[in-house]
This record gives structure tokens, sequence and C-alpha cells, in this order.
């Protein structure tokens, strides 16, 4: 659910990435969406409209239902996204890409080059987006964020007190988040700029759903341009879960007569993802979407083929067909709404 909606100047920003053949691009990975639900797919040369770069793969928080934030950190291989890999790729994408999203799992601020990577993107005339804790987000880094030409920034906040905010968003300070919101809001209006548009994003869970009107008030008070209430993806939520919010409207998941819980709605065998989108993780790994936590069904590595070998490739190909086949085989399709 979303409130505040966007301003005709947000709408005008967004449509002045267009071009005639990003246009023709996307209209025809929509034919070729629709032909897929007869069982055919047409051989283009096209290319997602969108991608997601893991820019890394580690976090400074431990959010319960994270993989990276829940995981054994000595466990774990901290990297980022190399810059220079980054920019062959945006070099073979920009003439059909619309818009990066510089997040997938792990906090992006913990790149040290994310700036880079949002200046050379807008440079090349493709919308970006940032979503984060917030944890970093200081007077610094909010007059670099909106002189970089970043067009949308997501702020996590699922909280209004931090008692409640630490209970999901584990070792992260709530007025860290909200003084860095406030940062932002002042350089952009020091800098007559209208980026980025900045959003909230509230996860509802049983333990802050008490706080969601309070929520709308604190986002009017910091001036924020939108406010979005998410609904929560859990992992183990077939037998319950103590996150699991009670309002309905705000759950992916639904009760059934035996007292366990499945997914809400219908999983026909398509999905419009994988035509539109693809992910890029930390390695260079083109996944089919951002359900693939453990990069099970890579399409192959950037690092040793283009971008368009990989996303078009036989793996591609294969992976798709096998969605409009039978989705309920692949497991994380299982918990996807």
């Amino acid at each position: 659910m979303k409130l505040f909606n966007f301003s005709t100047s947000i709408l005008f920003q967004w449509v002045s990435y267009l071009s005639i053949y990003k246009i023709v691009n996307l209209i025809k990975l929509r034919i070729s969406y629709l032909f897929s639900r007869f069982g055919f797919q047409p051989i283009w040369n096209i290319y997602p409209h969108f991608i997601s770069i893991e820019t890394t793969n580690f976090c400074n928080l431990h959010c319960p239902e994270c993989p990276v934030g829940s995981r054994n950190e000595s466990k774990t291989t901290k990297s980022s996204f190399d810059f220079a890999l980054y920019k062959r790729l945006i070099t073979e994408l920009k003439p059909s890409l619309q818009h990066v999203m510089l997040y997938f799992q792990g906090e992006p601020f913990l790149n040290t080059h994310l700036m880079e990577f949002i200046r050379h993107a807008h440079d090349a005339n493709i919308y970006t987006s940032v979503s984060t804790n917030g944890q970093f987000l200081n007077e610094k880094t909010a007059k670099e964020i909106v002189m970089s030409g970043l067009d949308k920034l997501i702020v996590s906040m699922d909280g209004t007190t931090q008692e409640v905010y630490q209970t999901y968003r584990a070792g992260g300070s709530l007025l860290k988040a909200i003084d860095g919101v406030k940062y932002l809001v002042e350089w952009k209006k020091e800098l007559k700029s209208k980026t980025p548009m900045i959003e909230i994003q509230f996860l509802v869970l049983k333990t802050n759903e008490h706080q969601m009107k309070d929520m709308r008030e604190l986002s009017k008070s910091m001036k924020v341009d939108r406010l979005s209430f998410k609904s929560a993806q859990l992992y183990d939520f077939e037998n319950g879960n103590e996150l699991l919010t009670t309002k309905k409207n705000f759950s992916r998941y639904m009760e059934t007569k035996e007292g366990t819980f499945i997914i809400k709605g219908q999983q026909p065998n398509r999905c419009w993802r994988l035509w539109n989108g693809a992910v890029i993780n930390v390695t260079g790994e083109v996944l089919p979407c951002c359900f693939d936590k453990g990069s099970e069904y890579s399409f192959g590595n950037i690092n040793d083929r283009s971008f368009s070998e990989c996303w078009q490739g036989s793996k591609a190909h294969d992976f798709r067909q096998r969605i409009i086949t039978n989705r309920k085989q692949f497991d994380m399709c299982r918990n996807c709404w």
C-alpha cells in the first residue's frame, strides 16, 4: 500500500529517461512474454527493462528474516561489486535499460564506490534507485546523494520507537535513520533538487502493526515523498510465525481450515519478472529474480561472458520454459505472490 502520490515532476523524471529504442525494446519484451503463455518463446535480441545489482553481500544489521542479516558472518566472504565490471555492464545495456536498482542483498552504502555507481548510470541516462537501512545517512552523505543524481531512495523504517524498530532492524538506530532522512530533505531544498524521491518503507509485522498510524504522522513530519506499507516475506510460515501480522490486507499468507498457512492467491505458470528484469549478484552471476537468494539458478557469469549471452542463453531459455510448464517445481517460487 502506497501513501502520498507521485507528483507530476517525479513522473516526468521517470519519463525523461525513456527513448524510442527503450520503448520498442519494452514492447518486444511484452510481446515475447505474451507468446510464452502459449508455450512459445520468440528468439529476439531483447534486453531487460531493469536490472538489480547486488552492490554488497553483507550488512551492518541483523534482521531475522534476511538471509544476509541472519547468516553467520564468520562463514561469509564479504564482497562488493566490482566497479569496472559494472561500467562494462552499463555500456552493454544502456541503449535499452530504463532502471538500475543498486540493491539486492546487503547494505548498498557499505560499497565505498556507491556514489560512482549512481553517477555512472545517471550519466548513461538510466533511472537509479537505492534501498537502505538508513544507518549511513548523515549530513555529508546526504549532500553527496542529492548531488549524485540518484532518482529514488528507499529508507527502511519499521517502527516509530526504538523499542519496536529494533525488534526487526536488530542493531539499528531509529534516530540515525530519521536524522538521515531530514538531512536529505534539507539538502534537496538547499540545492533546489527534486531528486532523490524519498520513500519510507514500513515492513508490516505483528511486532509493529500497531504503529502504522504513527508512521503516517512521522512520514508527514519528515516531509518525505512517499510512504509504503510492505508485506513481509517469511521463510517459515506454514505453521505460523511470530512476525506474521494480524492485518490480513498486509499479509502474504492466509490461514487454512487446518490451521496452517499458505500463500495468498493463485500462482499461474508464468512470470513477467523473468522477461522484464534481471538480478546480478556480487560475483557477477545473472539470476532470474530477487527470490533467488542463494544464486541457485544462475544463467551465467558476466565476468566470463556478456550479459546478453547469459540472459538470452540456453540456461535462461530452459528456466523460463520450466516456469511456464510448472512454476511450483521451484521452491523460491512457492513463496512469491
